[in-house]
């Protein structure tokens, strides 16, 4: 292949993703670069070798995405073993949960709970196949409007389950600060001029993007930076602080710990626990009900902030 030389909005056009995401690159030692007085040069061929390492990764890397959703499945999903004697595995992502297995620790009829830092989606696997006690969901059906309802019926069929609140919370678009994009909703993600660093499969914020561009009728896979994914609200929070990219999703709490980025809210959530019916009478559920109804609980959330507790522990639905 003939190599040429190229500017970092070459690179940016190539790649399709920002000039600043090009920059970030270099700067992490990702993509080999040098300099022409004061200008920064890219080889061509340097940039083939990039696309060609991140394929590689996406294959075989120990530690990459694919494969920690891999392992997570056959976790879930093949394994054939019994959860040992004594274990009580809690799925979900958000730190009241870390709260709630602390209380569910010293309660008179608790127990030492593990938690498993899953999203929605194979926490409702897990569930369904018996290899957890609780799951958690946020997960938005743009059909309905309603929460999780509609993905507990399909995912955890033919099992009675109950739906109790733990929580509301907003989400919204992390952008840079004073935003410099002017981004103000959902049609934004047709622009091409915006980069976005996305979550992944599974979780509820990426089915809540995904939903809506569905019904936006836009393909997610030419948004540039779609299939470039983090695994917390926090990591992308901090990406786009460090404008490696122009817009992120995730919830205002979080937004609000990390410096450099306005938040932009777009959609109230509802943060629920699921649990099998036939459990409901036991002793360690009845406790994490009594839990969330308790005021000590919620008061150590409200001083934590970035949650709408008017339901928590209130029934949502049973099926």
């Amino acid at each position: 292949m003939e190599n040429k030389t190229l500017t970092p909005l070459d690179v940016a056009k190539i790649l399709r993703i920002s000039k600043n995401t090009v920059y970030e690159l270099i700067k992490r030692g990702d993509l080999n670069c040098y300099r022409v007085g004061k200008k920064i040069r890219i080889d061509s061929k340097d940039v083939e070798l990039y696309k060609h390492k991140c394929k590689t990764n996406t294959k075989k890397a120990p530690n990459s995405l694919q494969n920690t959703r891999k392992n997570i499945n056959e976790n879930f999903l093949q394994s054939n073993g019994n959860i040992p004697n004594g274990s009580f595995i809690i799925c979900g992502q958000d730190i009241l949960l870390d709260i709630l297995s602390r209380y569910l620790q010293i309660h008179p009829s608790g127990t030492t709970a593990l938690r498993s830092y899953v999203g929605s989606y194979s926490g409702l696997l897990g569930l369904y196949f018996g290899k957890i006690q609780i799951a958690t969901a946020h997960l938005w059906d743009g059909d309905s409007g309603d929460y999780n309802i509609p993905y507990v019926r399909r995912l955890v069929p033919g099992i009675h389950t109950i739906i109790i609140n733990l929580a509301f919370r907003t989400m919204g678009f992390y952008v840079a600060k004073g935003n410099p994009k002017n981004i103000t909703g959902w049609e934004d993600f047709r622009r091409d001029d915006l980069t976005m660093v996305n979550r992944e499969r599974g979780c509820g914020t990426r089915i809540l993007l995904d939903e809506h561009l569905r019904l936006l009728n836009i393909d997610g896979n030419k948004i540039n930076g779609y299939s470039r994914e983090s695994l917390s609200h926090l990591a992308i929070a901090s990406i786009i602080s460090r404008n490696g990219a122009d817009i992120g999703i995730g919830n205002e709490k979080t937004g609000l710990q990390v410096a450099n980025i306005d938040f932009i809210p777009i959609q109230r959530e509802r943060y629920d626990l699921v649990i099998r019916k036939d459990d409901i009478e036991k002793p360690p559920f009845k406790a994490i009900i009594d839990i969330l109804q308790s005021e000590t609980f919620k008061s150590e959330l409200m001083g934590i902030g970035g949650y709408d507790l008017t339901q928590t522990g209130t029934t949502i639905a049973e099926m």
